[in-house]
């Protein structure tokens, strides 16, 4: 009988890589407090600043870069930045759009908008 070969297969493990843009309100917020807040927060295996090698977070002058291995969220990157929006007390200006399906921008609210309603 020959004897049977047994291959192993490595999982390759799957790298998100998500971007908050901040161009938009650069002079308001400090974008390195933002990186480090998500730093701070960030949860991997349910305890929060203990990022390891499976979750980086980087910065260049308007963008913060998240790279983390597969289990997780882009939600959780809205979530956490919205949390940080709040606690800047600038959750009343500035939103969090998704622009595609990696890339989250912080916008203005569009105020001038609803000029025509006052008309009637």
């Amino acid at each position: 009988m020959p004897s049977r070969q047994v291959h192993h297969r490595r999982e390759k493990k799957q790298v998100l890589k998500f971007t908050i843009n901040c161009t938009a309100p650069a002079k308001l917020i400090d974008i390195d407090q933002l990186r480090k807040f998500l730093v701070d927060r960030i949860k991997v295996n349910g305890k929060a600043g203990q990022l390891g090698n499976k979750v980086s977070v980087s910065r260049d002058k308007t963008n913060i870069y998240v790279s983390a291995v597969a289990p997780f969220s882009k939600s959780y990157l809205k979530y956490l930045t919205k949390k940080y929006l709040k606690k800047e007390n600038l959750r009343d200006f500035l939103r969090v759009v998704a622009t595609n399906k990696a890339t989250y921008e912080l916008r203005f609210f569009n105020i001038g908008d609803n000029e025509d309603e006052d008309d009637e």
